[in-house]
């Protein structure tokens, strides 16, 4: 089994290489072809006769490919929901793919090509103006936000395929560049439309949210091989996420604060390091929790691993997204920088505060994704095809649990730092399901995230300004 998986993720990568162009029939297709001609390799295979690793090892393989394929069908479905908001995609995407096959082009033929696209993109926003004059029904906002993401990513293409040839044919830029700015100026005011006009959202910041409904998430925790519902996870969150409240109270209490556990997350998060010294507490929080796991023998770390681990500064526009730091064989440190805006740097300081880091250093980097990434390299690489999330947040939360039972944390502000990242972990899965499942809006699960997640007051008085929601008040 490894020497055949190894030639299965080999061609795979070289396909998707090639096929590569977003919400294309041609890859669709191809690939297609390619996992019904490895289910046929695979059914020829002797079980019986296999060791107990190569079974298992078939056994995920054939989970893969039938994953694969129905993520193929889940594509196309959902591109069909868009099709009628643009109809004239594929033909635009079949430029890129006939310069992949490396076709001979038609310069002047292309350009009647980008000129029809150019009106037809017209004449399908004015009669979707007219449709939400009239009142009448409109897609989904959702929808309409997933084709403005469509939009984006077919002006990507156009952009590459037209740098292709721009300036190195001459008969290509006199025929096509015209009509190709044309167009790419009608495609960029389309996708604004849809944007604002039909998903409701001022930018491409906005959280819209795009739900893939109960079916997909029930086939998601098969693949995985879990045997719960959606509803059984949510209760094991909600009941996680009261325990860890207790905790909190506890540790609030050992604080001189009472039960009350926010004040205590509040005091934790002004315990923050000045500017410039982020990078030398997350070096020292790391050699920390090597010592650690090496001292009380849980672990053998490789001198490899503890030498060959890198520290990286996460870009302001980066932390818009990444909030917190990001690991592996590198830690991304998110810290504020002096172009951040005021409110900005005050988030950025307190949510990456002594005690929330050092939670997150153990996680990202060793024991937890760094080791996780060291081992996944050496032993058995073949199998890094059997992606998925719960193994590679698995390991990390197994470590902050076994971690938090052997009292890692030296102090109550400590756990709050523990504490802080499991209850963040409860909230996610509970909203997230909830919002896939279509019992919560994107904006429900915004303000799930905050005032369950023990984000400090501010955080929820500014989320809850922005939804257009009055302010709450706690005891």
């Amino acid at each position: 089994m490894p020497a055949l998986l190894a030639r299965f993720q080999a061609d795979w990568e070289s396909l998707r290489k090639l096929f590569d162009v977003p919400n294309s029939l041609q890859r669709r297709e191809r690939l297609r072809a390619f996992y019904a001609q490895w289910q046929e390799a695979l059914e020829t295979l002797p079980f019986p006769k296999l060791t107990r690793s190569d079974q298992a090892d078939a056994i995920l393989f054939a989970d893969l490919l039938k994953r694969e394929r129905r993520r193929l069908d889940e594509e196309e479905a959902r591109l069909a929901e868009m099709e009628p908001l643009l109809p004239f995609a594929c033909d635009l995407t079949a430029l890129e793919e006939a310069r992949r096959r490396r076709e001979d082009m038609d310069a002047a033929g292309i350009a009647e090509r980008l000129d029809g696209a150019a009106r037809q993109v017209e004449e399908i926003r004015k009669s979707l103006e007219a449709q939400k004059e009239a009142g009448e029904d409109l897609p989904k906002p959702a929808v309409a936000n997933r084709a403005a993401q469509g939009l984006d990513s077919l002006l990507k293409t156009l952009e590459k395929w037209h740098g292709f040839y721009d300036g190195y044919d001459p008969l290509f830029t006199w025929w096509v560049e015209r009509p190709y700015r044309a167009l790419e100026t009608a495609l960029k005011e389309y996708a604004a439309f849809l944007r604002k006009e039909l998903a409701g959202a001022e930018d491409k910041d906005a959280i819209i949210g795009d739900p893939v409904g109960r079916e997909v998430i029930e086939a998601e925790l098969a693949d995985a091989f879990l045997a719960y519902s959606p509803e059984e996870l949510i209760a094991l969150a909600e009941r996680e996420m009261e325990w860890c409240r207790e905790q909190m109270r506890a540790a609030a209490r050992e604080m001189g604060l009472g039960d009350d556990w926010r004040a205590a997350v509040e005091k934790v998060k002004a315990l923050h390091v000045p500017p410039g010294a982020q990078p030398a507490l997350v070096r020292d929080l790391a050699l920390e929790a090597i010592r650690y796991v090496q001292d009380n023998d849980l672990l053998t770390v490789p001198p490899l691993a503890a030498e060959c681990w890198r520290m990286e500064m996460l870009s302001p526009e980066r932390q818009k997204v990444s909030p917190f730091f990001l690991g592996g064989e590198t830690i991304m440190v998110s810290y504020p920088t002096q172009s951040m805006e005021h409110a900005q740097k005050q988030m950025s300081l307190r949510g990456n505060n002594r005690h929330f880091s050092r939670a997150t250093v153990q996680h990202e980097l060793i024991p937890g994704h760094r080791m996780q990434a060291f081992f996944q390299e050496r032993s058995r690489p073949y199998r890094r095809i059997f992606y998925t999330p719960f193994w590679t947040e698995g390991w990390t939360l197994y470590w902050e649990m076994l971690l938090w039972d052997r009292g890692f944390a030296q102090s109550p502000e400590d756990r709050i730092g523990m504490l802080f990242w499991r209850t963040h972990r409860c909230a996610r899965v509970v909203f997230s399901l909830r919002f896939h499942l279509e019992q919560m809006t994107a904006r429900e699960c915004l303000l799930h995230a905050v005032e369950h997640s023990a984000l400090h007051l501010g955080q929820i008085q500014i989320t809850r300004q922005l939804l257009g929601l009055p302010p709450v008040a706690y005891s």
